[in-house]
């Protein structure tokens, strides 16, 4: 960089509901669906992961999930694309959550992995992330599903598989 070149900064601020410091003990009497529903009502706060990232999409229905995300400066890494890790949040995030919502009232879930694949960079230029995350296999102990991140004009960027195990 020479000495006349300056850089471009920009800030943030964040806020959220902590988890854990509100009473939702009626949510453990709701199935999966209804528990991702009450998030999407604002019945019970937001995880403040979603408020981290900007997530400013998130559409749940038995068996499937849809997560957006429109990349912003503050998602890139240092070559100038939205981090990997980022992306792989909103697979995970698509994925787990088309799990959650087939759980039954007491049931919970934990990701067991996730196998990505980064197929395209994704930049400001890309425009809205649609994540959309679907189960393909529902059994008593386990689960899998798959996610694909798609950009604004509908090129795919990534891909993943996740495994989950059903927990009751």
């Amino acid at each position: 960089m020479t000495q006349t070149q300056q850089l471009r900064t920009g800030t943030r601020t964040i806020s959220w509901t902590s988890p854990g410091q509100t009473d939702l003990d009626w949510m453990l009497s709701l199935d999966g669906l209804g528990q991702l529903e009450a998030l999407v009502e604002g019945k019970a706060p937001r995880p403040p992961f979603m408020d981290t990232l900007d997530i400013c999409g998130f559409e749940p229905e038995r068996g499937r999930v849809v997560v957006e995300l429109r990349a912003q400066e503050f998602h890139y890494n240092p070559l100038g694309t939205v981090h990997g890790g980022v992306l792989a949040t909103l697979l995970d995030t698509a994925a787990g959550c088309a799990v959650h919502s087939t759980l039954a009232v007491g049931e919970l879930y934990t990701s067991m992995d996730l196998t990505t694949k980064f197929l395209r960079a994704a930049t400001l230029d890309s425009g809205l992330l649609r994540c959309e995350g679907t189960v393909l296999q529902r059994g008593r102990r386990t689960a899998l599903a798959q996610a694909s991140l798609t950009d604004e004009q509908g090129r795919l960027v990534a891909h993943a598989t996740s495994t989950c195990m059903i927990l009751s």
